[in-house]
């Protein structure tokens, strides 16, 4: 992306209270990063359900050049909002949050969406998991036992069980939600997703892009919700489009850096 975030652009809310303080992170340990586009009618409820189970926690939500009051409401709500100057997709919007986020020295970053699907309750077991298991990325997954709720359309499904199997011999390690958009990482994998990360359908060249450089994830099984408002724009031209593009972002992604291996440029 064009230019550094630095914390000038964004805007803390006011603070929050207390209770629970001998079970939350330390202060500048967790950022809870939420990208948006146009998420106006859930985001104030996102924020709010997330202050309950996190009081105090730090959030950032990286407004994607929203066409509606996606920013305003969020600011309003008490959020610091990093506002782009130009739309940059999903990849684009979660990487300038991670920039921000090492800059400032965050040693955990916890990816949740704007339109409610992801349970904030959840945010707890993905960072107890990245502390305690020493991994780079755990991953939020709907489809682990264990996991419960809503999964998904039938052609994410499809897509989803087709990236599983392509993934699986890549990746030499099974991946059950590969699209998933729950994901935590630690202070090493922000390092590296600060400087490398793909912009247009992220998760999926995200495993790849770890994998390359040996670093580990994990999955945990996390309750899945339907968006809070809005409807997906998921559809069968656009699933047949997303394997497609996908597909080739992987093998770029494996030519690159097995040509760094071999000591290449």
């Amino acid at each position: 992306m064009n230019g550094r975030p630095t914390s000038s652009n964004v805007r803390r809310g006011p603070a929050r209270g207390d209770e629970n303080a001998a079970t939350q992170p330390a202060p500048g340990d967790l950022l809870v990063l939420i990208p948006a586009l146009n998420e106006e009618a859930c985001i104030e409820g996102v924020l709010t359900e997330l202050w309950d189970v996190l009081p105090g926690c730090d959030v950032v939500v990286v407004d994607d050049c929203s066409r509606d009051a996606t920013a305003a409401v969020a600011a309003a709500a008490g959020a610091r909002v990093l506002k782009l100057p130009h739309h940059l997709g999903l990849g684009g919007a979660v990487q300038a949050g991670y920039k921000l986020a090492f800059e400032l020295g965050y040693d955990i970053v916890i990816r949740i969406d704007a339109d409610g699907q992801h349970n904030p309750r959840d945010i707890r077991l993905i960072y107890d998991t990245l502390k305690e298991t020493g991994v780079e990325m755990v991953i939020g997954s709907r489809f682990l036992p264990g996991s419960s709720g809503y999964q998904s359309t039938f052609a994410r499904l499809l897509v989803i069980r087709f990236f599983r199997l392509m993934l699986h011999p890549i990746l030499d390690h099974p991946v059950r939600d590969p699209t998933s958009g729950f994901v935590g990482v630690n202070r090493a994998a922000l390092e590296l997703f600060s400087r490398v990360f793909p912009l247009e359908y992220p998760e999926i060249e995200a495993l790849v892009v770890l994998q390359r450089c040996v670093f580990r994830f994990r999955e945990v099984p996390v309750a899945m919700r339907p968006r809070a408002a809005g409807t997906s724009t998921i559809t069968w031209w656009k699933s047949t489009y997303y394997i497609l593009h996908v597909l080739l972002g992987v093998f770029v992604n494996i030519l690159k850096y097995d040509v760094r291996r071999l000591g290449g440029k």
